[in-house]
């Protein structure tokens, strides 16, 4: 059917956003751009999400997000703050954004799932602007420890958890725990070890025996054998007689403290005593 003269004088109707656009000319200056373009793609999407099936509402934020990058909402910049032993690398890949994506396309709830998931993340923020910045600050673990076990090494943070395993020679020097079991018992030993720094300094390695107690390996080759569950007062006695006697300076074999009352020093060359605390049945009590 031909159209009539009337229906060929009448001119498309232009679009909503569009609509918009010209009676709101004073917000798209330079200042107000980003949040003028913003305001009107809200319109609009809302609108979409309200009437669209649920089965378009995906290729709908696709189209907003698209709409948003031609009116200059992309990503600009990735500011990363906090970040000393996660790899650059890393965090551009769970960030998983670049210069030029839809602004509107990035997930900053995503991005943070997967920057917790990194070894050395402890806790993340995101945040998107719309100037185009993407921040992003990171809470990282804080190298405590050195754990050996079964011929390898790892590095412990502050909870007695394994951090990684790669690297170990990157972080500075760190306590050296070494057995089954030492990288969750640490913790409290080296925080009670750093008040006495004068034990601290002299300390190579702390070892943990059957899981349930503590040797303390001098750099000159000593061993202190410390009670079980009495750890804070073998070392308050420690230290005294260090200050009196200069104990762990001397050349001996063991220093014994397993017995509270008594105390055995035993020369080099003399064969170790039987552990004054023995072991369940089944498990060993070498001590």
């Amino acid at each position: 059917m031909a159209r009539s003269r009337a229906d060929a004088r009448i001119p498309d109707r232009p679009s909503p956003v569009r609509l918009w656009l010209r009676r709101n000319r004073a917000l798209l200056r330079p200042a107000g751009y980003g949040v003028a373009a913003l305001a009107a793609l809200g319109v609009l999407g809302f609108g979409l999400y309200a009437l669209a099936p649920a089965e378009r509402l995906a290729a709908a934020t696709d189209g907003i997000a698209a709409a948003g990058a031609r009116l200059g909402l992309t990503v600009r910049e990735i500011a990363v703050e906090g970040r000393r032993y996660t790899a650059m690398d890393l965090v551009r890949t769970a960030v998983g954004a670049n210069r030029g994506d839809p602004l509107l396309d990035f997930s900053p709830a995503t991005a943070r799932e997967r920057l917790e998931l990194l070894d050395w993340v402890e806790s993340a923020t995101v945040e998107r602007h719309l100037n185009g910045t993407i921040v992003v600050r990171l809470v990282e673990r804080t190298p405590f420890a050195i754990w050996q076990h079964q011929g390898r090494f790892a590095i412990l943070d502050a909870q007695g958890k394994v951090v990684t395993a790669e690297g170990i020679g990157n972080y500075g020097p760190l306590p050296l725990v070494v057995g089954a079991g030492a990288d969750r018992a640490a913790v409290p030993l080296i925080a009670q070890l750093r008040t006495r720094p004068e034990i601290m300094v002299r300390t190579q390695a702390m070892v943990r025996i059957s899981e349930r107690r503590w040797n303390l390996r001098l750099h000159n080759g000593t061993d202190v054998l410390l009670p079980e569950g009495q750890e804070a007062a073998a070392l308050s006695r420690l230290a005294e007689l260090q200050a009196g006697q200069a104990l762990l300076d001397r050349p001996l074999a063991a220093i014994d403290m397993r017995l509270p009352d008594k105390l055995v020093l035993r020369q080099q060359g003399q064969p170790p005593a039987q552990d004054a605390n023995p072991a369940p049945r089944g498990r060993s009590s070498r001590g």
